[in-house]
């Protein structure tokens, strides 16, 4: 009888929580970021994100000057869920993948479709933290066109002086 209760015991002692929690912990699907992102959902692409000899990496679109669509690809890593509140005001578990530069100026985050829907501050599933601060931004059709991104659209634009005497 004695030999039954240890059995026992020790067969549901390695049957603990903390076995089972190690085993459904999955790694994060980073494939949701594969494609181009803009600010707008009216504008051309001018981030991509892709793989590459089993590397992630992002580019960003060049200027018409540059003769070229996309720069060199930048190395992206993943970054872990409790470091998410370092980009952005979100509970963790409504993050489902992070990813990001080395040097933190760019890191992407990829919401849960399920709370995107039900939070109204977010009209996309991804965000984006560039250089201090954090957006909503839409995955848009890649495209291989020279947008001159970096035109001054008020270029033509005059200005007449004001008058302060008034």
């Amino acid at each position: 009888m004695l030999s039954v209760t240890t059995s026992s015991a020790i067969f549901l002692s390695a049957c603990s929580d903390t076995s089972l929690q190690a085993d459904t912990e999955v790694a994060a699907d980073l494939s949701v970021f594969e494609g181009c992102y803009t600010v707008s959902q009216d504008e051309p692409a001018q981030i991509k994100v892709s793989q590459q000899d089993d590397t992630w990496v992002m580019q960003m679109k060049e200027p018409v000057t540059a003769k070229r669509v996309w720069d060199n690809p930048e190395p992206l890593e993943i970054i872990d869920n409790s470091d998410i509140p370092q980009f952005f005001s979100i509970d963790p578990d409504n993050v489902d993948a992070v990813i990001g530069r080395p040097d933190r100026v760019l890191v992407l985050a990829h919401v849960k479709p399920a709370y995107a829907n039900i939070d109204p501050l977010l009209d996309s599933e991804y965000l984006s933290y560039i250089y201090r601060g954090a957006n909503t931004i839409y995955r848009v059709e890649c495209d291989e066109v020279n947008t001159d991104i970096l035109a001054n659209p008020h270029a033509n634009l005059v200005i007449d002086n004001v008058d302060d005497s008034i």
